[in-house]
């Protein structure tokens, strides 16, 4: 059996008598996957990952990381991971080589400054001051911070958030690089594409819960299809339609094919496998409730569905659905 790089059994985490952040986590991360741990703002994730790097103490519950617990050897503990931080602020006065020295003048071992900046592709940065570095660029240095002690299990918190895409490439192509050699990642996320390209299995978390627990592809899977119809219905003149027009929810689960529904005011989700088989029925019901086809669109489900289907609200911000 592979051995565990974390562990969390009945974690919890108070701030007062309203405020319960972490409310009996329970994890197991195996060493040598990227795991991620995603969720809506504000579901618990950057303070269990801070709990979990020995920022915060948990209220209760049992933390081990690496096999061993918060409290004992801690120095040591810290020689062997490397945290990014959802904004990690560096001095802007610093070349990026002599920000790299500094922090690995922190660790016992470690890689050489230069060769760090070679993994995250800042070479031609080695001279530049971070003070003029662009935000991609910024956190490639961070994420180089966070390497360059050799760590055996790298804590990433929203590492792409406000990035470009070209950015977010870059970073996912440096981790993948970094999850090759054998290690561990823990990766925070609202990006559900991130979570699908990069991470082995998910942890689906809300209101401080794990809520879903797998591969993204058994957790896609769960949905039933892995295709998903979105349309819009309005009426004659384009406008949302009146709620005559859209069939209920009865009515669309009796489609056939359909395995999900998710209705928000002129809106609908359909889940299938077989998309070419729902439309024909579900346009002659619009039809017949005297409501217009007011836009359509076929995708793939992915781990946003999942989160829909079992909360009734999107990841990302954790704002109901549109």
């Amino acid at each position: 059996m592979t051995p565990l790089a974390i562990r969390t059994k009945n974690l919890v985490k108070r701030y007062s008598r309203d405020v319960l952040a972490v409310d009996g986590l329970d994890l197991e991360v195996r060493q040598g996957e990227c795991f991620g741990l995603l969720g809506p703002n504000g579901a618990g994730k950057t303070t269990s990952i801070e709990i979990l790097e020995g920022i915060l103490r948990p209220t209760s519950g049992e933390v081990e990381v690496l096999g061993h617990a918060w409290g004992k050897n801690d120095r040591q503990l810290r020689q062997k991971i490397g945290i990014t931080l959802q904004e990690t602020r560096l001095s802007e006065k610093l070349t990026v080589l002599e920000t790299l020295r500094l922090f690995r003048s922190f660790y016992q071992a470690g890689i050489e400054p230069e060769k760090a900046i070679e993994l995250v592709d800042l070479g031609e940065k080695t001279r530049a001051r971070v003070g003029k570095l662009s935000g991609g660029q910024r956190q490639r240095l961070a994420v180089a911070c966070a390497i360059v002690g050799d760590p055996k299990l790298l804590f990433l918190d929203e590492p792409t958030t406000g990035l470009d895409p070209q950015s977010r490439r870059q970073i996912w192509d440096i981790l993948r690089r970094f999850r090759q050699e054998g290690r561990t990642i823990l990766l925070t996320t609202h990006y559900m594409d991130e979570a699908e390209r990069l991470c082995d299995r998910v942890a689906i978390v809300d209101h401080g819960r794990v809520i879903a627990l797998g591969s993204p592809s058994e957790l896609i899977a769960s949905l039933g299809g892995e295709h998903v119809v979105e349309l819009a219905v309005g009426d004659a003149n384009g406008n949302p339609s009146r709620p005559a027009g859209l069939p209920s929810e009865e009515e669309l689960r009796t489609l056939p094919g359909v395995s999900g529904v998710h209705v928000n005011g002129s809106e609908i989700q359909l889940t299938t496998s077989k998309p070419h088989v729902v439309l024909p029925p579900l346009i002659e019901k619009l039809e017949g409730n005297e409501g217009v086809l007011a836009a359509l669109a076929i995708r793939h489900a992915s781990l946003e569905d999942v989160f829909v289907k079992l909360t009734g609200r999107h990841l990302k911000e954790g704002e109901a659905s549109p």
